[in-house]
């Protein structure tokens, strides 16, 4: 056990330090005080100790756990049970995830539910029509083309109705549902399904269940505005000082959100567990264990990104928005290149990438194209914001290229692209980056609302393009080889041929 906590320890060290480099030197520069300067870095270390205490407990509890129900349910060859089970996990998982708990509180601190509730159901109703999508093998293709126009539709009436304010907002929200709880949960789920299903597309079947996930809040949190016209004002980032002072609350308010939510999903896998998994006492030592790495992980992580992060985005947003434009665009594409690295659920996936496609998608490349699309989709969002102009003239044209591409490339490519989406914009992209573009944006005097919500679509929507071409390429790399090695067969030199008697 030792070993692999030093394992990842190291992996979470390598995630972290990078944007951890770049603040810290920054910070000095634009006058931050000396508190804020430690802060930052005692928060940063601590944030490696919970990423790497969740992976650990991810590995142990949350995959097998996914996995079982996946393999236990389909086995039983009940229908209405499976799809009924996976409504309510869906629910639960979303409920128990930190970078939504994150996003609500930047919306409405005082009612979270608000936004959570719509968003877990979102989830629930969309993670069964997945799991439909693998029993009775309907293309995946088909269905993001049908949904995410069901989704432009909505937000076409929800301009319409006067609520272009809330669009932004609307699609951040299918953003953060995919974070570290729900995505290894999630994807460990789909792969029980279809390995236990089998056929030919076992390995694409796995992947695809994120994708339609992230599809299933968007429309949700619409049809929520559209009924209740709800006025949200976002919520005032408290500064370090403020943090620190209530680090007793904040601390205790996250042990119970996550006891709460993690003792939700453990209540009803213990129920499934004595009705129909019943797995022997050793593998249900091992989940304990691996709930209880969760459990310290995910509170550490979230009182970190709270106590520092947070705060000293917003700040350092602020600071970023003295210098000229070109400044704050670059500073946005590097920062995003970076932060993608300490986003624990995408080293879940790129793990489980390799693994499924059997080295055929390795991790550093799967890896560089996540890191390049977050930059690209950061140095956007700075671009908007300075101009002022919709969201939509970047998602429309973004989905438009990506479900095109998806008819082009090998259909576990497009799987795998579109759940890398939801997977890149985690807690840190809804606890630091988003923080720091709402802090230019308001120095700037932008409209917070529609200027700088939107971000976490940005970096859910570019993976979809750049994986995809990684796709292309493969594909097209594939070709060439073929045809070359067939020139040379047809272009050898009949002396060469070698004749038996």
């Amino acid at each position: 056990m030792r070993k692999i906590l030093f394992a990842k320890l190291k992996e979470s060290v390598i995630s972290v330090l990078p944007v951890t480099a770049i603040v810290l030197i920054l910070m000095p520069i634009f006058g931050f005080e000396v508190r804020e300067i430690v802060t930052f870095a005692v928060c940063a270390v601590f944030l490696i100790l919970g990423i790497s205490l969740f992976n650990l407990g991810a590995d142990l509890a949350m995959t097998p756990m996914g996995e079982h129900v996946g393999t236990g349910l389909t086995k039983s060859k009940k229908l209405t049970i499976l799809l009924s089970v996976c409504f309510i996990l869906g629910v639960l998982v979303t409920i128990a995830e930190p970078d939504l708990t994150v996003l609500a509180k930047q919306i409405s601190e005082n009612n979270i539910w608000i936004i959570i509730i719509p968003v877990g159901i979102g989830v629930g109703l969309f993670l069964v029509i997945a799991v439909a999508k693998i029993v009775f093998h309907i293309n995946l293709s088909a269905l993001l083309m049908f949904f995410y126009l069901m989704m432009f539709a909505v937000s076409a009436i929800m301009i319409d109705s006067g609520l272009v304010d809330f669009v932004p907002l609307s699609f951040d929200s299918g953003g953060v549902t995919t974070g570290p709880i729900t995505v290894p949960f999630i994807m460990a789920l789909g792969f029980g399904i279809s390995s236990t299903i089998g056929g030919r597309d076992a390995n694409e079947n796995s992947f695809g269940l994120i994708a339609l996930c992230s599809i299933g809040p968007m429309i949700a949190v619409m049809i929520l505005f559209l009924f209740t016209g709800n006025n949200v004002e976002p919520e005032v980032y408290p500064t370090v000082g403020e943090s620190l002072a209530k680090f007793g609350e904040i601390v205790l308010d996250n042990l119970a959100s996550v006891a709460l939510a993690l003792g939700l999903i453990v209540a009803f896998f213990f129920i499934l567990q004595f009705t129909i998994l019943k797995l022997p006492k050793t593998r249900l030592i091992q989940i304990g264990i691996g709930i209880a790495y969760t459990f310290v992980g995910l509170i550490i992580f979230l009182v970190a990104v709270t106590v520092g992060f947070l705060p000293i985005g917003y700040k350092l947003g602020q600071k970023l928005s003295e210098f000229n434009e070109i400044f704050l665009v670059v500073f946005g594409f590097v920062i995003g290149m970076v932060v993608v690295l300490a986003e624990p659920a995408v080293h879940v996936l790129n793990k489980q990438v390799e693994e499924v496609t059997g080295g055929g998608v390795k991790k550093l490349e799967m890896l560089i194209a996540l890191s390049v699309a977050v930059g690209i989709s950061i140095g956007l969002s700075m671009i908007r914001m300075l101009f002022g102009f919709s969201i939509l003239y970047y998602l429309i044209p973004g989905y438009l290229i990506s479900l095109g591409l998806s008819f082009f490339v090998p259909k576990i490519y497009t799987a795998i692209a579109f759940d890398s989406g939801g997977v890149a914009s985690g807690p840190l992209t809804s606890s630091f980056i988003l923080p720091l573009v709402v802090g230019a944006c308001g120095a700037i005097g932008g409209n917070i609302l529609t200027d700088a919500f939107g971000v976490v679509a940005m970096v859910a929507m570019t993976p979809l393009i750049t994986i995809q071409i990684l796709g292309f390429k493969a594909v097209m790399t594939a070709k060439v080889r073929t045809k070359l090695a067939m020139k040379r067969i047809l272009s050898a030199d009949d002396e060469q041929i070698i004749y038996f008697k």
